[in-house]
């Protein structure tokens, strides 16, 4: 690879205009976390007009960014034969069915039994993109959240696929059990942001707060709760779980956002066997790096989850049945 081939240009977008430095290439480079940047920033490897620029600086629309990243390294995680789910793979792609309590990639308190260490047992080629830690990383699922996710196995597939994400051309759609029953077809668009006063959580509060969307598309309406087909715009950290518990609908089983209740009638007892948010990254579409094909892959709830839901809709049609006979 030249050094060419390791140097890429951010243009701030109006949109972008205001943010920090190591925010702006964070939210721009899918492969580039904040902590990523700033090395790359104290590392003289981020300049603006040719001169090294600083992480602190404020960006403005129009302004063009040189970024130049280091020599690729070996992937440093090692394989692991942990069981993972492969819905696909070719020579460019493959497309895994994330179990919950599995971290993508490796990071401080997770140094093994990722995503990543599995799919370096069980498939061959990926990019160095991501860097030495997140080989193939093209996008990001939570811990807790289980589903759909694509990585690429090569440089041109990791590129191709980043772009794709930033330009908003990825389709991305979730099922989510939220307690109360929204409205089928609403649009949350509220920018999020890191809460101010609670640096583990994002919110609406956010000083820097970005553009998100998010659409319940479908909703199936239970006691007391309601099972929701999401489809989201953008892909902020934590969005559906903000937005939702945000317009006072959250996540069942989320802790943080205020979803994890133990209080609750016999009808939504099954809730509390939850060791999780109840969120599945369900369908992902998008168009193939190498061949411009339209491809889709979809994963159906996993056992935890349809368990769950299964017994809630017993109990729901159950109290139905008693109203009725009122």
């Amino acid at each position: 690879m030249t050094d060419a081939d390791r140097q890429t240009q951010v243009v701030v977008s109006d949109e972008d205009a205001g943010l920090r430095l190591d925010q702006l290439l964070a939210a721009r480079l899918t492969d580039v976390s904040r902590s990523q940047a700033q090395r790359l920033i104290r590392n003289g490897l981020v300049t603006i007009a040719g001169r090294a620029a600083k992480g602190s600086l404020l960006v403005d629309a129009g302004m063009a960014v040189d970024v130049r990243f280091p020599s690729l390294q070996k992937a440093g995680p090692a394989a692991e034969a942990l069981p993972l789910t492969i819905l696909y793979d070719d020579g460019d792609i493959a497309v895994v069915d994330k179990p919950a309590g599995m971290v993508v990639h490796p990071a401080a308190g997770h140094p093994s039994g990722t995503m990543v260490n599995a799919l370096l047992h069980h498939v061959t080629g990926l990019s160095g993109v991501g860097g030495q830690q997140r080989p193939g990383v093209v996008h990001r699922l939570d811990k807790g959240t289980s589903g759909v996710i694509v990585i690429a196995k090569n440089d041109l597939a990791h590129r191709a696929l980043s772009q794709q994400f930033h330009d908003r051309q990825v389709q991305k759609e979730y099922m989510a059990l939220v307690w109360g029953h929204p409205t089928r077809g609403r649009t949350l668009d509220q920018p999020i942001g890191r809460d101010p006063r609670n640096r583990k959580k994002i919110s609406s509060r956010a000083s820097h707060a970005r553009p998100a969307i998010t659409v319940m598309t479908d909703v199936e309406r239970l006691d007391g709760v309601s099972l929701v087909r999401v489809q989201i715009h953008t892909g902020r950290t934590h969005q559906i779980r903000v937005h939702l518990s945000e317009a006072g609908y959250p996540v069942v089983g989320d802790d943080l956002y205020g979803g994890g209740r133990k209080d609750v009638p016999a009808s939504l007892a099954a809730t509390k066997r939850l060791t999780r948010p109840f969120l599945h990254a369900s369908r992902l579409a998008f168009t193939h790096p190498s061949t411009g094909e339209a491809i889709a892959f979809e994963s159906d709830l996993p056992g935890d989850l349809k368990a769950v839901l299964a017994t809630l809709r017993r109990a729901s049609r159950r109290h139905d049945i008693a109203l009725t006979k009122d």
